[in-house]
């Protein structure tokens, strides 16, 4: 963003009073942030776009009833992300539910078109989400929003509704959590 451009509260004012164009320099603005977070979700690049499009459709839908409390939109958006990739997770938990209670397999999607390199950084990405997992829920958003995506400890504290120093505690501990899980594996050697 250069000196000219204008700030993210300018354009979602705009977009707010039906400004497709400044909607459309906030999703060029923040689309590869969201998509890279969406993927360190799911581990999932399928995924992450589906949900990329998923979170832009809801903030494009909202965009009248929401107030930027920061300067930049990208921590709300990565926590209206966070959200589209949970609710589609519990949806999908469900429908996995229902299947099995009739008796029915679900169809195991084709991933042919999926380079062996994306394939290999899904499954890092697994073996991370597991890690992550075992973290308590508060540590995991402070640590997907700080750590992954980059969002200041101030703007995340912000999107959290919490002080400045409990975020940086949070994502202290999960480091420090997956730190130990990482020695632990490392030591009973199921590290590969």
């Amino acid at each position: 963003m250069t000196s000219e451009d204008p700030d993210d509260r300018s354009l979602w004012s705009q977009a707010a009073g039906g400004g497709a164009h400044a909607f459309g320099v906030l999703f060029d603005r923040h689309a590869k942030a969201v998509y890279n977070h969406c993927f360190r979700l799911t581990a999932s690049w399928a995924e992450a776009e589906d949900h990329l499009q998923a979170t832009f459709l809801l903030a494009w839908r909202k965009r009248a009833e929401v107030r930027l409390e920061r300067e930049s939109a990208l921590p709300w958006l990565l926590t209206v992300a966070t959200n589209v990739v949970r609710n589609e997770q519990r949806s999908l938990l469900r429908r996995l539910k229902n299947l099995r209670r009739v008796g029915e397999e679900p169809a195991v999607p084709d991933h042919a078109d999926l380079v062996v390199e994306r394939l290999d950084d899904q499954r890092r990405m697994k073996e991370l989400l597991r890690a992550v997992a075992r973290l308590p829920r508060n540590e995991r958003e402070a640590l997907a929003l700080c750590v992954w995506s980059e969002v200041s400890y101030a703007d995340a504290a912000a999107v959290l509704g919490i002080a400045e120093g409990s975020v940086r505690a949070r994502v202290s501990k999960a480091k420090s959590k997956l730190q130990q899980q990482h020695r632990e594996l490392v030591h009973t050697g199921e590290d590969r």
